[in-house]
């Protein structure tokens, strides 16, 4: 993982969910729980929340976790991973410190393995992000299922445009204000705009071997939950 976006995450774990809450009015906290009412229905006893941050959609999967249901979280910034220990269902979940482009799990051991607004992080390359998505789909058991939620691009040309100038007028001075880091909100605004559509990300993740891919678009198209199976 880039090491710049390594030290811009080390920045904002104290701020970082408070930020997300701001800037989209809460809809991050109802974007994320949908995606997880969807992610559950696959059942199973192992689950994996991948670039899990602060924690925050690890805990809503504990919410709906059984007495024989394992959840697991990766992330590679000690200071997130450090947050998301304090967190009330903190005792319950297993937490690993780790690339998510080298996984420390063997072939087939999960369920579901689930991803909220960091697909933007590892997309540092399209070559890039498919290889992590062929690590996801690694350790996937067959028939596992991966939830993918993400900002995405509105179709609408116009839409598209406001969406892209309220990111400039809002989310890089706001967020900024907030977190006190500077280069972690201007690092946001820049990469939001540039990430793909949702029927884009839908053929990079066919690309990396995953099958039967669906996507519910969000707010107009501004972000979207993919789900795709192994």
């Amino acid at each position: 993982m880039n090491k710049g976006i390594q030290k811009i995450f080390a920045e904002v774990p104290k701020t970082y969910e408070l930020v997300n809450h701001v800037l989209t009015f809460g809809l991050d906290i109802i974007w994320r729980k949908k995606a997880v009412k969807n992610a559950i229905r696959q059942g199973g006893t192992h689950w994996l929340d991948v670039c899990t941050g602060t924690g925050e959609t690890a805990n809503y999967l504990v919410d709906y976790a059984n007495s024989d249901t394992k959840v697991y979280t990766v992330d590679f910034s000690l200071p997130m991973l450090t947050q998301a220990v304090k967190k009330p269902s903190g005792p319950r979940i297993r937490f690993t410190l780790a690339d998510i482009q080298h996984l420390p799990f063997p072939e087939n051991t999960f369920d579901l393995i689930t991803l909220s607004f960091a697909t933007r992080n590892i997309n540092t390359s399209r070559a890039a992000l498919k290889n992590s998505f062929w690590e996801f789909h690694r350790i996937l058991k067959p028939g596992g299922l991966f939830v993918n939620l993400e900002t995405s691009q509105p179709k609408s040309v116009i839409i598209r445009k406001l969406f892209h100038l309220f990111i400039k007028i809002f989310v890089k001075p706001v967020g900024s204000f907030i977190s006190g880091s500077k280069a972690g909100y201007i690092y946001l605004s820049n990469t939001i705009p540039r990430f793909y559509q949702a029927e884009d990300l839908a053929v990079i993740l066919e690309s990396a071997g995953f099958q039967s891919i669906t996507f519910q678009k969000l707010l107009c198209g501004a972000a979207a939950i993919h789900k795709s199976f192994k």
